[in-house]
């Protein structure tokens, strides 16, 4: 068993999402996660891969500079830079071909045919599922995210649906005035699971140069400054959907994890600590079992939904 003292009780981490069983409920976020953290731990150790989103074309991404820091987290504008979708066919998905955990593909489009041509087009040996991020910029809606609407949400998915037989995953924007009528969308129209959410659309200024302090004046806010909306959202998108939910938003410890859960995701997703703490998901991992052992838990799935409201603590 994972993270198991000789000696000690058992505790089962597994989990089915969307269509896949995981050894364990912790997985990286899109994005914050790569090849060379193979010299860093044991990758065979995570439940699940998720690889940093790819597009059909080659993209340059945003203008420099990318990344800013803010007091208890990061904002970014990445822009989502790819080599496109043969190179990572060719170079990317033979890697991962070497390791147990399920490899979910992250893949993004300005279009609602593109997201389906791209989903079609990663049905070879080796990925698992497919995790669309359809909180990035759509073309077809004057630059808004797909996920900010039930009504466009639901067209990308049911494309995306009819494309692929594979696990669907669909990564929704924290951006949008009800995430549980989006969510809903994403379930009726055929996700398998759903990743709640995307980072929070925000903006520095330099007060010395009184210049943007990222290249593309906004970007995504991440880290633990907004783990209390995430995790808000978490808990409405659960409530509302049978599918799982995915947790995300400012995962730094094995506590932050457990939180999630509680609050009805089935799995959770590890991004910003990861860059400070290249260990952070193995130490999530390892922690999850040192709380069920504490608390007599035989297995993290019993975590799930368990909050209390109104009534005392078990």
């Amino acid at each position: 068993m994972l993270g198991a003292d000789q000696g000690a009780p058992a505790v089962a981490l597994d989990v089915e999402v969307g269509g896949l069983r995981l050894s364990n409920p912790v997985m990286p976020a899109s994005g914050t996660f790569a090849e060379g953290l193979e010299q860093v731990f044991d990758l065979d150790r995570l439940g699940a891969f998720v690889t940093k989103t790819i597009t059909r074309e080659t993209r340059l991404g945003n203008p420099t500079p990318r990344v800013a820091e803010t007091p208890e987290g990061m904002l970014n504008s990445i822009g989502i830079p790819s080599k496109g979708a043969d190179a990572f066919l060719h170079d990317v998905v033979p890697f991962y071909r070497r390791f147990s955990p399920p490899l979910i593909v992250s893949i993004s489009a300005p279009t609602a045919d593109g997201f389906a041509c791209l989903a079609r087009d990663m049905a070879v040996p080796g990925v698992a599922g497919i995790e669309a991020n359809i909180s990035c910029p759509n073309l077809e809606a004057d630059g808004r995210a797909f996920a900010m609407m039930p009504d466009s949400t639901t067209l990308v998915v049911q494309r995306l649906r009819a494309a692929t037989d594979l696990p669907l995953w669909v990564k929704l924007t924290p951006n949008t005035a009800d995430i549980a009528a989006v969510a809903r969308a994403a379930e009726q129209a055929g996700a398998d699971a759903l990743v709640v959410a995307n980072t929070i659309l925000g903006m520095a200024i330099d007060v010395d140069t009184f210049r943007p302090r990222l290249g593309n004046v906004m970007g995504g806010l991440s880290g633990p400054a907004i783990k209390p909306i995430a995790l808000r959202m978490t808990y409405q998108a659960a409530a509302a959907v049978a599918i799982p939910v995915i947790g995300c938003g400012g995962i730094s410890t094995a506590e932050d994890a457990v939180e999630y859960l509680l609050a009805g995701a089935t799995a959770v997703q590890v991004g910003t600590a990861t860059f400070l703490r290249p260990s952070a998901m193995i130490d999530i991992v390892d922690g999850l079992v040192a709380f069920c052992r504490r608390r007599g838990i035989a297995h993290v799935r019993d975590l799930v939904g368990a909050l209390s409201i109104g009534q005392a603590a078990p």
